[in-house]
């Protein structure tokens, strides 16, 4: 009689067997593609989540997709502001950095974070190189300009926040050629200005300019939330661009959902396959994305 021990692990390896073959048609589909994944939130700051991202990353790279990863520290620089005791202010969401902070913001996202990230990867099994913005000129950035209304005057402002930026030119040369040498490039959001000066880059911004100009087959936005929801509540799984403006519009999607969908319409509109954005805080929710018919997230895609 066999032992029911020995029945429970047959039929788990029966299902891990089942897992790979019914994933087989997608590593067809996306073999040779470029997919960008944008990476932050609570899945980074999780050791338990960062390990599992770390291996999921490397097997992407094994069946053969290009992953970038594009990596955001927001949390991190906040508080290593506060331990050396400098100050900062945010406006609309975004950091007013003067030229003290983007010495703070360069050393932990250039340094700290993105040199962790890299070395979870290679201790996974995959070869990561840790780049920003301003090595080879990869990210050419320009100021970025917010102009806000004032409610008492009715009349527009400029908000000078400093070294905060936008990508004006992304060289994918860099990229392909560390892709082509077998390396998953991990990417920390800097750009390099005209005078040389150090830009401050959203890093969902970022994601969505490296996915257009490698011409990504998909940009998946990790985030804290399970994706995009209706008025009820109820999690919407695929939308158009048509889709995302009308909810923009009737106020469906609101507060900082809004910035992460512009990200998608401009990737989309720029030429990436499709934008997701993903709910981060579920183990291997890349994978499900990409190997399964059903995600864990929004798909956002052309009309």
């Amino acid at each position: 009689m066999t032992p029911k021990k020995d029945i429970s692990e047959t039929k788990h390896w029966l299902r891990t067997a089942r897992t790979l073959t019914e994933a087989l048609p997608f590593m067809r589909r996306y073999a040779g593609k470029t997919v960008v994944v944008k990476y932050g939130g609570h899945a980074m700051g999780d050791g338990k989540l960062a390990e599992i991202f770390a291996r999921d990353v490397v097997l992407m790279k094994q069946v053969g997709i290009n992953p970038i990863v594009v990596h955001g520290g927001g949390p991190q620089i906040g508080e290593m502001l506060k331990r050396l005791n400098v100050e900062s202010e945010f406006v609309d969401g975004l950091r007013v950095t003067d030229a003290k902070t983007v010495e703070v913001v360069e050393m932990v996202l250039a340094g700290s974070i993105n040199k962790a990230i890299v070395g979870a990867i290679n201790a996974a099994g995959g070869t990561a190189i840790g780049i920003c913005g301003k090595d080879g000129d990869l990210i050419q950035a320009r100021k970025l300009r917010r102009a806000k209304r004032d409610p008492d005057s009715n009349i527009e402002k400029i908000l000078d926040l400093g070294f905060v930026g936008e990508p004006r030119h992304v060289n994918p040369q860099i990229l392909t050629a560390l892709q082509q040498a077998g390396m998953i490039p991990v990417i920390a959001p800097l750009g390099v200005g005209a005078a040389g000066e150090t830009y401050n880059i959203n890093a969902d911004t970022v994601a969505g300019a490296v996915a257009a100009a490698v011409g990504a087959v998909r940009l998946l936005l990790l985030t804290d939330v399970s994706g995009v929801l209706d008025k009820q509540g109820e999690h919407l799984e695929n939308l158009t661009l048509s889709q995302v403006r009308a909810l923009m519009q009737d106020g469906t999607i609101y507060g900082g959902m809004i910035p992460k969908l512009e990200t998608c319409i401009a990737a989309v509109e720029e030429g990436v396959d499709a934008a997701v954005i993903l709910d981060g805080r579920i183990a291997h929710a890349m994978l499900l994305e990409v190997f399964t018919d059903r995600g864990v997230g929004t798909l956002v895609r052309r009309d």
